[in-house]
């Protein structure tokens, strides 16, 4: 068996599925959240669909994973899975997962329908426009945590860069037709092989190198960690505060990690430079601080992560100020 897409024909995979959700599911869009840049070379968004190269959680199965998007994201449809590799069963098994098929939005969505949610209508009408946007959950805490230390206090050029560095250099090839250019993320034991040196040359900060150090070195605990996903009485600031335990990682980063690995609805990052700013100008018009974006989002508990995709989704330009920022460079020095 063999299956074609625009770049060719490729070989039977190790496991696949045909997903039937019976609602919209936007997986470009829900899988977009998982990308770090156009080049990042653990997820890639092409022409036959998004492409995901990772190990299973704690096993470290490597797998290569294709998830074909629906005719359309606006209503229900098909969604093929093919997956390559040793971790290509499990895989396939947790794709409902990482497409957010159990984030239910009924209760958001009725909501909205009310007319008292007390959204701005560019808002709402995101939500109209995108039915099929979900919050993945992957599972991959280790992963997720190493991508978000390196986006703590630095620029988005940075932080890409950063990680392009560390996967290229200390990831491995995945398996089965992935890509070119596609690699699996480092292990943890790799990560600790990295010399001090090293991350010097990746332009990682000394504080970052730090942390990423401390999560290797705890990545079975924290493997553990994801490998279930919230219940529905489950508190997702439970697993935010025992990610804070690991040295080097605060609220923000645990936040921005949880959000992806539990696909936490109601899951809101404190503590980062823009987001505060955005909330305030959507909401109100006017910027605000972490507290403020708390209470303006205070009447949408349960779903305040749900409300700032949307925010983000809603065609707001936000006001900036003063000069942008050109990180110093003393990688050659």
């Amino acid at each position: 068996m063999h299956t074609t897409t625009p770049s060719g024909t490729l070989p039977a995979p190790d496991a696949g599925v045909i997903l039937e959700p019976g609602i919209p599911v936007d997986v470009r869009l829900t899988l977009g959240v998982l990308q770090r840049g156009h080049a990042d070379p653990t997820v890639q968004s092409r022409p036959e669909g998004v492409w995901l190269c990772f190990r299973r959680p704690g096993a470290g199965d490597p797998v290569t994973l294709l998830v074909r998007p629906a005719p359309s994201p606006l209503a229900p449809g098909r969604i093929p899975v093919l997956a390559w590799g040793p971790g290509a069963q499990a895989a396939v098994a947790a794709a409902p997962s990482l497409l957010g098929l159990d984030d239910d939005w009924s209760g958001f969505d009725a909501l909205l329908a009310s007319g008292a949610s007390g959204l701005p209508p560019a808002v709402v009408r995101a939500r109209r426009a995108h039915p099929g946007l979900r919050l993945p959950a992957t599972g991959r805490v280790v992963d997720q945590l190493l991508m978000v230390v390196l986006e703590q206090k630095v620029t988005h050029d940075q932080a890409r860069s950063g990680w392009r560095w560390l996967v290229r250099g200390y990831g491995e090839r995945p398996p089965g037709p992935a890509p070119e250019g596609m690699l699996l993320a480092p292990t943890a034991a790799a990560v600790r092989q990295v010399p001090s040196w090293g991350w010097h040359a990746g332009w990682v900060q000394p504080a970052q190198s730090r942390a990423m150090l401390r999560v290797a070195e705890r990545a079975s605990a924290l493997d553990r960690l994801g490998a279930d996903p919230l219940g529905a009485d489950d508190d997702p600031a439970s697993v935010v505060g025992r990610l804070c335990t690991v040295p080097g990682i605060g609220p923000w980063t645990a936040a921005e990690t949880v959000q992806r690995t539990h696909g936490a609805p109601d899951t809101v990052a404190v503590g980062d430079f823009h987001l505060a700013h955005h909330v305030g100008e959507a909401l109100t018009g006017r910027r605000t601080d972490d507290a403020g974006m708390l209470r303006l989002l205070a009447p949408y508990a349960g779903h305040r992560q749900r409300v700032v995709r949307l925010i983000g989704l809603s065609g707001y330009r936000f006001s900036r100020f003063g000069p942008r920022l050109t990180p110093a460079d003393h990688r050659r020095r």
